[in-house]
């Protein structure tokens, strides 16, 4: 059988989005409606591109050799790439097949089920958690943050490698106590390799101005380093893996 997914675009030589070189598959298609997204236009899931595992598999197989040498492998972005668990699970049992490392970059606000058939085959988990308070996290991407945190359980519960992913906007996801609060629920997990603090930026906010959006941060400044370091010194005190970038 052939087995369709929607992607949005392909990055060939990604490094930053798991270790080594990696090709990232972008996927059409987000519940979330996240303020500072930088790809707005990745939301609706029948824009973008169809195409086929097969096809995909042609054009990865290309990097291979580059892609293990560096220790690298393949990630599922987004988008939110749960939203197409079928069309992930087979590109991932594909890649598993031809010895490539694969990773999903995802909020995690998906079906648990769909999960699960997914992380079958997937070896690296980048969990993208944009606020531990819950209203912060609502107003923030439109839904609820209760699913992201019921799969870091269970991520930590089959011992899953994860990455923690959190981005620092300036007084919004910024605030001590809320970090702290989110340091507090990960302390005792023990399949983080690490948590990387990504700073806000406004790269996306041409793509909000062109299809129509309301860029609700235009005023808020890019996020420093200052910023970073402190959030870091939080992480710390309970002696989780925290990376600056």
């Amino acid at each position: 059988m052939t087995v369709k997914g929607r992607i949005h675009s392909v990055e060939s030589c990604g490094t930053v989005d798991g270790p080594g070189i990696r090709f990232v598959i972008f996927t059409q298609g987000c519940p979330l409606r996240c303020q500072y997204c930088h790809n707005p236009d990745s939301w609706k899931p029948s824009d973008g591109q169809e195409i086929t595992v097969d096809e995909l598999m042609k054009e990865i197989i290309k990097y291979k050799s580059y892609i293990n040498f560096s220790g690298g492998g393949i990630t599922a972005s987004g988008g939110e790439p749960l939203m197409q668990p079928v069309f992930i699970k087979e590109l991932f049992r594909r890649c598993q097949e031809a010895k490539i490392h694969t990773a999903l970059d995802t909020s995690g606000f998906a079906s648990f089920e769909a999960a699960q058939s997914v992380l079958e085959y997937t070896d690296l988990v980048l969990l993208d958690i944009k606020s531990f308070d819950p209203k912060t996290y609502l107003d923030l991407t439109g839904v609820s943050n209760e699913p992201t945190l019921r799969l870091a359980k269970y991520l930590n519960e089959i011992q899953k490698p994860m990455w923690i992913r959190y981005v620092l906007v300036p007084n919004l996801t910024d605030d001590p106590g809320m970090i702290e609060a989110l340091a507090n629920f990960l302390k005792d997990f023990t399949n983080i390799e690490k948590i990387e603090l990504l700073p806000f930026h406004k790269m996306g906010e041409y793509k909000w101005e062109e299809l129509g959006y309301e860029y609700l941060l235009r005023d808020t400044p890019a996020g420093t380093r200052e910023d970073i370091e402190k959030a870091a010194t939080i992480f710390k005190k309970y002696n989780l893996p925290v990376e600056t970038n």
